[in-house]
């Protein structure tokens, strides 16, 4: 398994009240429609929501939206917990190389993988070592170390990460491409949390 954030959705208040004291943190919410694309256009979204005003933003959205789009058909609210804001991002992904195997790929993530382009290379399957030498081999390895005052990264959870994926796709060679992007790597002892993932499979 990965480290997902918790989520559930709500079709009703009474619901939204249940799964917001379970969840027990901030949360986004995003409406629930298959007639809904771009959820944000029509007010289908709210961020950092507590437990106490859930009921009344859970009413505010469905009356916004259903102004907003009144022909869509309105299945709910997926109540999400919303993610830590001490992390750093990174990437994992996964190709298939032709006739040399599948490569899994780590490196810095969100916003910066297209910019920096700093990643790591390695064919599955993978060991401990070969997760930890990914790692340490990028240009920006120190910032897994802690710097200017921030906490060392929990690189025990990435290495383990990166070895659940390449078990993953050993497993499952139908698997043409996965990227984990954003995986929010947290202070040491917090873990990781996948905050988007896009999947080929063949």
């Amino acid at each position: 398994n990965f480290p997902l954030l918790q989520s559930e959705v709500a079709r009703s208040t009474q619901e939204a009240l249940q799964i917001a004291k379970k969840i027990g943190t901030k949360l986004a919410m995003k409406i629930v429609s298959p007639d809904i694309l771009h959820k944000s256009d029509v007010g289908g979204v709210m961020l950092n929501v507590t437990a106490d005003d859930i009921e009344e933003k859970y009413q505010e959205m469905m009356e916004i939206v259903g102004k907003n789009k009144p022909e869509a058909k309105l299945e709910g609210v997926l109540l999400m917990e919303m993610a830590p804001d001490n992390g750093t991002e990174v990437i994992l992904g996964v190709n298939q190389a032709p006739g040399l195997g599948t490569m899994i790929m780590f490196g810095l993530g969100g916003i910066y993988v297209e910019v920096l382009k700093d990643v790591s290379f390695a064919y599955a399957p993978l060991t401990k070592t070969d997760a930890l030498e990914m790692i340490h081999s990028l240009q920006t390895a120190e910032l897994f170390e802690g710097v200017r005052g921030e906490k060392p990264r929990d690189v025990e959870k990435l290495v383990e990460c990166i070895g659940r994926l390449s078990q993953l796709v050993t497993d499952f060679p139908q698997i043409i491409e996965l990227d984990i992007n954003p995986l929010l790597s947290l202070p040491e002892g917090q873990g990781a949390k996948v905050l988007d993932v896009r999947v080929v499979i063949k």
